[in-house]
């Protein structure tokens, strides 16, 4: 998020592209081959750009991973994403740019979300600064930054119907929140602080509190001192079973301003969703690398 409030980024690599029909379609049995760089960027002249790629567009090496024409490599202090992606119907044009992320610690935390380790949310840099600098008119700025990992071995929608999440800055670090409802009706909660020094301190979760659903009506929820109450700040991405958004609460009666998402699983395996999805979502199976300048 940038320091002024009006502007954001996300950027999301993907082995096993989660949210791809393409993916889905195939079976899920060889995530190598759908691999995508996701990435958003939101307030005026924002783009969606989510192109899911075969196997020849991947390299990884020991601190870089490399996914078509984008990259996201760690210099020991620095995430560094150089980007050049094109933008997903109904838009046109390229989203190209550098981004850099400096966590200010990275923390030592990993959290199951099942029982039996299928799900594994690992938060590396709750609390960071980012560095901006896309190739676009007003799209150099700087703000907070995030950094952390999701991985698994089953699809969401197989264990999952609903799922939130939330991060929000403080003055002492961030806080994040973790609430999913399994399809068996059991509910999970995680609920941490994060500091500046990167320890993990877990603590007992504030109330829930109803937020108004986003357009597409899906039900969103975060979290918040008692009797707050939570507000969209800034709509980011608005589709038939996710929303992201800024949203502002009240923590130890601390106003704070974060990202929000919420998931309809349920949707999301709806087999009539998936054409919708993938003209938002190119694929594309074939690439070649210049390796002419290495």
């Amino acid at each position: 998020m940038s320091a002024s409030g009006d502007r954001a980024i996300s950027i999301i690599a993907f082995i096993g592209s989660v949210f791809s029909p393409w993916y889905r379609w195939s079976g899920r049995r060889d995530p190598e081959n759908h691999v995508c760089m996701n990435v958003a960027t939101y307030g005026r002249g924002g783009r969606f750009t989510m192109t899911d790629r075969g196997r020849a567009a991947l390299r990884q090496e020991g601190q870089r991973i490399t996914i078509g024409p984008s990259s996201l490599s760690w210099n020991g202090k620095t995430l560094v994403a150089e980007i050049d992606e094109m933008a997903a119907p109904p838009q046109f044009g390229r989203v190209r740019g550098l981004i850099r992320l400096t966590p200010s610690a990275i923390t030592s935390c990993e959290l199951p979300l099942t029982p039996d380790g299928a799900h594994i949310w690992r938060p590396f840099a709750p609390v960071a600064r980012i560095e901006v600098d896309m190739e676009a008119p007003g799209w150099q700025w700087e703000g907070h930054g995030y950094f952390d990992a999701n991985f698994g071995t089953r699809a969401l929608e197989e264990d999952f119907s609903y799922w939130t999440w939330g991060r929000y800055p403080t003055r002492s670090g961030a806080t994040c929140f973790y609430d999913a409802t399994r399809h068996d009706g059991t509910e999970i909660t995680q609920a941490a602080h994060f500091d500046r020094a990167g320890q993990v301190h877990p603590i007992e979760a504030p109330p829930r509190a109803r937020v108004a659903p986003s357009r597409w009506r899906v039900k969103r929820e975060t979290r918040g001192d008692a009797g707050a109450r939570p507000h969209q700040v800034m709509s980011l991405l608005d589709a038939p079973f996710y929303s992201r958004a800024m949203l502002r609460t009240s923590l130890d009666g601390e106003p704070a301003v974060g990202v929000h998402e919420a998931l309809d699983l349920r949707r999301f395996a709806s087999p009539w969703l998936k054409p919708m999805i993938a003209l938002r979502v190119p694929r594309r199976r074939r690439w070649e690398f210049d390796d002419t300048e290495g």
